[in-house]
């Protein structure tokens, strides 16, 4: 059992706890992510990592209500508990093994959208605190729907908060930014962006055009967590990944979104899950390493 000591509702729908759990706050980096069950026969949900206190032995995630499993977990209180809290899994950030003197010298942009910001802040963090200014770019709907924007700002070089609807910040997609950053005279050497595959989709369709490497972290589409359920399978380059185990970060140029959006919606239903299994074959899974999924 993994005791909450912080749970907060940051916005409609969107929760934070702070949960105790050492060994997986020893171990963590900025990039993985846990799976979580609320009770003992509760739905396993992945989430990436929000931030981690290694001294204090906590693990911070970040959940927005859409569905069953997801409902359950918003009721739970500080001093409650989460019956199975399973981690770090993934891997981590590139960042975390690039040299620290290569990395200082790199312009780095982060574009975050809606719950996105979650996991893009303890990358920035971890950037922060080996004195690395990164800029960021968080994306919402409407003003209401913002997270997390005092936490970004203390760790952000420059942070730019954009609203669909011009209700907070600047007006229209984080694409639109990233456009007026460039028009205006910025430039970067690496993006990373986490967010609504849509919205990965098009922010890399613009990094292309501007030669600018983009990292993506597909946890959006996991299910399972352990590469067992074949719902994160991906098509990068000319290869066959699962985002669970063989990301979540993979090469936002590689990445067929069109494909992954399309899987994800056939996921859905029982119908659809039997016709991916039947038509990938051997490669619908790949967590186990005796399937075949990795070939």
């Amino acid at each position: 059992m993994y005791k909450i000591l912080e749970a907060k509702e940051l916005a409609s729908n969107i929760y934070k706890w702070v949960v105790e759990a050492p060994r997986c706050a020893a171990n963590c980096e900025p990039g993985q992510f846990v799976i979580v069950r609320a009770t003992e026969d509760a739905e396993r949900i992945p989430l990436t990592i929000c931030d981690y206190d290694r001294e204090k032995g906590t693990v911070t995630i970040v959940v927005q209500v859409i569905g069953e499993g997801t409902y359950l977990m918003s009721s739970l209180k500080e001093g409650d508990y989460f019956h199975d809290f399973v981690g770090p899994l993934g891997k981590p950030s590139e960042f975390v093994t690039e040299d620290l003197e290569s990395l200082k010298n790199k312009k780095i942009l982060f574009v975050a959208g809606g719950l996105g910001t979650a996991p893009v802040y303890p990358q920035v963090k971890w950037l922060h605190e080996h004195g690395i200014a990164a800029d960021a770019i968080v994306g919402a709907k409407t003003k209401d729907l913002v997270i997390m924007e005092e936490e970004m700002s203390a760790v952000a070089g420059n942070l730019y908060i954009t609203t669909d609807d011009g209700s907070y910040g600047r007006s229209g997609m984080v694409t639109r930014v990233l456009e007026d950053l460039y028009a205006e005279g910025k430039s970067y050497d690496v993006c990373v962006t986490i967010g609504p595959m849509i919205m990965m989709k098009f922010v890399c369709l613009l990094t292309k055009k501007l030669n600018l490497h983009t990292i993506v972290s597909m946890n959006p589409i996991m299910v399972d967590g352990t590469g067992m359920c074949g719902a994160c399978r991906l098509k990068v380059g000319d290869e066959i990944k699962f985002a669970c185990v063989d990301g979540p970060e993979f090469d936002g140029h590689l990445v067929d979104f069109d494909q992954a959006m399309k899987r994800q919606q056939m996921y859905k239903t029982k119908e659809g899950r039997a016709y991916l299994a039947a038509k990938e074959g051997k490669t619908h899974h790949g967590g186990c390493g005796n399937c075949g999924g990795e070939e």
